[in-house]
């Protein structure tokens, strides 16, 4: 299928879209007023959802408003990981309406929300990022990054806020940017547990208040209406903090009139960029194309195609049910949706359903310090101790617990066995046999120093123990680096992983500022 020529009145049917869209916001916010209560912010939250269902367009206005369908580029599947430069510029001379990119996941754990620095590498972020303001900019291409710096609290926020004013005065480039913040105050956390506004999601246990008051940093992934609102106001870059992770792809075509079904569940695949290509990578760049009824997905790399299976399975991407994808307000329904190969690596999806429901929730992401860590890696090689290396080291266990408790220390020891079960653990269904094994200590104290002590006294009763048929004495372990025991800091622990009854979007305020570029620098003006 070969792509329709652009027409030249496009920009100036988008804009009178936009401007539609921004006058019947700005009557609603008449009709409300400027009262604050809860009850009337429930109102407006209610028009609102109204006044977006009655932007929805159909599906052939859309397509004659859109022939080529609504393009969005992703670039990669989290900033930060880098892209070819060739894939990008590829999908820039496709002439895309926005450019996004997820910026963060839970993935790597909770020490990252806890203590409020970023998973991914400033450098490698700054790179992605000059790629996008530059190309967006010149064009007149919006930029929106969810969760920004990982994790999408105030410190990642103001992280990846100082990566993009630094391009802005290094390229000459002056913009409006938008910043939408994703934290919740304790007070409003802890109110929603009074009154039972809390529910764990499954396997999660209950918080109490304890986790809340420990936990620094609180985020709720928002949905697209903050996002609708910073598009509606103009804002070039946007800048989001936890964020639900489609939400930054589908925000501009929901506000435009495209189905949010078929919108959130594109995101849901842009947001992993090439991961759901065949064969995937998180460090590649698509293109999704909304159209009234169906999306398409391509690769923007010869080397990579969408197949209908390779996108199919990505609905079982972080869920357990590839039919439901919960998100805040609603549900992806995809019980009807279909995926055909249409030639050339392009997939189109059809039958993607959003259905609202009540009361609107968003997921609270909390993490709180339970210690310290430290780590030791070591090699076996005799079999004698690989075959008995369980009843050692619980024997190891109880040996160093018993000085650990008389010299008044407190801790935790966990053993991690590599080439047995060191990524399942007792859940593994093969265990098998292996001629070596990689052991990693992990001991956590309550103060840095105890976990020290206890890693430390753990290796070297480990090193010499005498286990059952051992004959060499020079020691059970090998250790590849010197030293051989690394202090890791501070430990933490999700404490909220939540759903969250809100009434209003005023928990996410917009805040826009014009970035100016520095005098006798080039760039947009």
């Amino acid at each position: 299928m070969k792509e329709k020529k652009h027409p030249k009145d496009k920009k100036k049917k988008k804009a009178v879209k936009r401007e539609s869209i921004s006058a019947g916001h700005a009557a609603m916010a008449h009709a409300l007023g400027t009262r604050g209560t809860e009850e009337v912010e429930g109102r407006r939250q209610r028009l609102l959802n109204a006044a977006l269902d009655l932007a929805r367009r159909e599906p052939k206005e859309l397509d004659h408003l859109f022939p080529d369908g609504f393009k969005v580029l992703s670039p990669t599947a989290i900033l930060g990981y880098g892209f070819p430069p060739e894939s990008f510029l590829r999908g820039i001379e496709r002439n895309p309406h926005l450019i996004a990119v997820d910026g963060g996941s839970t993935d790597p754990g909770p020490f990252y929300l806890g203590s409020g620095k970023s998973f991914t590498n400033r450098a490698f972020v700054k790179r992605d990022l000059r790629f996008m303001l530059v190309e967006g900019l010149l064009r007149n291409i919006p930029v929106v990054i969810g969760t920004a710096g990982g994790s999408g609290a105030l410190p990642h926020l103001t992280w990846c806020k100082e990566i993009i004013l630094e391009i802005a005065q290094e390229e000459g480039l002056s913009f409006k940017l938008g910043i939408i913040p994703a934290d919740i105050p304790k007070p409003i956390v802890l109110k929603a547990l009074e009154e039972d506004a809390l529910r764990p999601l499954p396997f999660v246990p209950p918080v109490n208040r304890r986790a809340i008051e420990e936990s620094p940093y609180i985020v709720a992934q928002f949905g697209v209406e903050p996002i609708i609102e910073a598009h509606r106001k103009g804002c070039e870059v946007i800048l989001c903090g936890r964020c639900f992770d489609p939400a930054v792809f589908a925000a501009l075509p929901i506000m435009l009139g495209f189905d949010p079904g078929l919108a959130l569940h594109m995101g849901k695949i842009l947001e992993c960029a090439a991961i759901a290509a065949t064969p995937g990578s998180g460090a590649d760049c698509v293109l999704g194309i909304l159209k009234g009824e169906s999306f398409i997905l391509e690769s923007l790399n010869p080397k990579r195609v969408f197949t209908s299976a390779s996108t199919a399975a990505h609905t079982l991407y972080e869920k357990s049910d590839p039919y439901h994808l919960y998100g805040p307000g609603g549900m992806i329904n995809l019980e009807q949706a279909t995926f055909t190969e249409l030639g050339d690596g392009r997939v189109e999806v059809r039958g993607s359903r959003f259905e609202p429901i009540q009361p609107y929730t968003v997921k609270l992401e909390g993490a709180r310090p339970v210690g310290f860590r430290t780590v030791c890696l070591a090699g076996v090689r005799d079999p004698l101790m690989i075959e008995g290396i369980e009843v050692i080291l619980e024997e190891v266990r109880a040996q160093v617990g018993s000085l650990m408790e008389k010299e008044g220390i407190k801790g935790t020891l966990y053993f991690h066995l590599y080439g047995k079960n060191g990524v399942m653990g007792s859940r593994e269904p093969y265990p098998g046999k292996s001629h070596e094994l990689g052991i990693l200590i992990d001991a956590v104290g309550e103060t840095q120093k105890d976990a020290d002590t206890l890693c430390s006294v753990t290796r070297s009763t480990l090193l010499h123990y005498g286990y059952r048929g051992r004959i060499a004495t020079a020691g059970n372990l090998a250790f590849p680096f010197s030293p051989s025991d690394t202090s890791m800091g501070e430990v933490y622990e999700f404490s909220l992983y939540h759903l969250m009854e809100i009434g209003s979007q005023r928990l996410f305020p917009l805040k826009i500022e014009q970035v100016e570029a520095k005098k006798g620098k080039g760039g947009k003006k």
